[in-house]
């Protein structure tokens, strides 16, 4: 373990920053104060603190403010981690809760190494997450203002019957042709078709942004191969890479599981032992877009024209992982279907078994890309 003179606990929130100091040789940690949340005030605190030029130690908790304090300290020569929140041991008696107590215990914790950070994404990186997310909000969006739409209609009776989809060239020219009695209702019910086809727009011109930024996206291999997964395309592909990043820092896919939260939770005590569900902790982004994957392997394993397109993009090595994956993740669907397990429950355990064959896949892809460079 790296030894520093001082730790330094943030206490960040988007106006003012609360530090407490640790001294190495031992001791309480003592309040420093509170400072303005700027980079100025985040300098002079620095300068303040190290007067003498040594490396001191810096943290703070993940949260809406982001990395920046973190590569500013960085840039300046110091030791900064982001801690993990929900990793942060607390007392079960501790009732009371403040920026100053909370300040003090990061200093103390990060002196005893008892805090675990969390991976930093680098700007390129946090901008391709940005955008996922941006697109993953705007689809959000899109389906509320679909379902409004839907529900003003349901309470008129105008109900689409067709047989067709919904959505599609012909529904929306069904309901050009709907009328309604007042006045105020027809101009109601034309904001929410516009309202759809502005959210569609959205979507649609983001889900462009994100086919132009892989181009020059240094993850672009990563993100081709594991298209030849069956259920993975462009979105599903750069949402995992955009949140996690490099995958091969994961000694193995269990450590991988464990931290998308697709692992049982447990609880054992002497002789008895309890496992329930999934923890449901770390990235839940990347575990949502997983379990919708799982229901793709519902069917019989084939490779398909389309799927076979896809997959000649990639090595061998590559393609032989994808087909192996479909064989077994379709016979386990298959197998667990019935033996009565709820199919929700089957897609989850299907992602998780998921996550060991992208760990794979991306694992072979960046040494194939470090051989390459050497």
């Amino acid at each position: 373990m790296r030894e520093f003179s001082k730790y330094v606990g943030l206490d960040t929130h988007k106006e003012t920053v609360a530090v407490a100091v640790a001294d190495a040789i031992g001791g309480e940690a003592r309040y420093y104060g509170e400072i303005a949340n700027t980079p100025e005030a985040i300098r002079k605190l620095v300068k303040k603190l190290c007067p003498d030029g040594e490396v001191i130690s810096f943290c703070y908790e993940a949260g809406p403010c982001g990395y920046e304090i973190y590569r500013q300290i960085s840039q300046l020569g110091h030791h900064c981690s982001v801690v993990a929140p929900s990793l942060i041991p607390r007392k079960p008696g501790e009732r009371v809760k403040t920026d100053r107590r909370d300040s003090e215990k990061l200093s103390r914790l990060d002196r005893a190494g008892e805090l675990t950070a969390v991976w930093v994404p680098d700007q390129e990186q946090e901008a391709m997450r940005d955008l996922t997310r941006a697109r993953e909000d705007m689809k959000g969006l899109e389906r509320i203002t679909k379902q409004r739409l839907n529900a003003f209609l349901l309470r008129y009776g105008r109900i689409y019957e067709s047989g067709k989809s919904r959505w599609t060239q012909a529904h929306f020219r069904w309901m050009e042709g709907l009328k309604f009695d007042v006045a105020v209702q027809q101009i109601v019910f034309q904001e929410y078709v516009d309202a759809v086809k502005q959210a569609e727009a959205r979507v649609a011109g983001l889900e462009k942004e994100m086919e132009k930024a892989l181009e020059n996206w240094v993850l672009a291999p990563v993100v081709e191969a594991l298209m030849a997964l069956r259920g993975i395309k462009l979105i599903t592909a750069m949402t995992v890479m955009a949140e996690l990043g490099d995958i091969s820092r994961f000694d193995s896919p269990r450590q991988l599981m464990s931290f998308l939260g697709l692992v049982p939770s447990e609880r054992s005590s002497g002789q008895t032992s309890h496992r329930g569900g999934i923890t449901k902790t770390g990235n839940s982004h990347v575990r949502r877009v997983l379990v919708e994957t799982g229901w793709c392997y519902r069917f019989p394993a084939r490779k398909t024209a389309y799927l076979q397109r896809r997959a000649e993009k990639c090595s061998g090595t590559v393609q032989a992982i994808a087909w192996k994956a479909q064989k077994r993740l379709c016979g386990r669907y298959t197998h667990l279907v019935e033996r009565g397990k709820l199919k929700v429950q089957v897609c989850t355990a299907i992602a998780r078994e998921l996550v060991g064959f992208i760990w794979a896949i991306a694992c072979e892809v960046m040494n194939k890309h470090v051989e390459s460079t050497c």
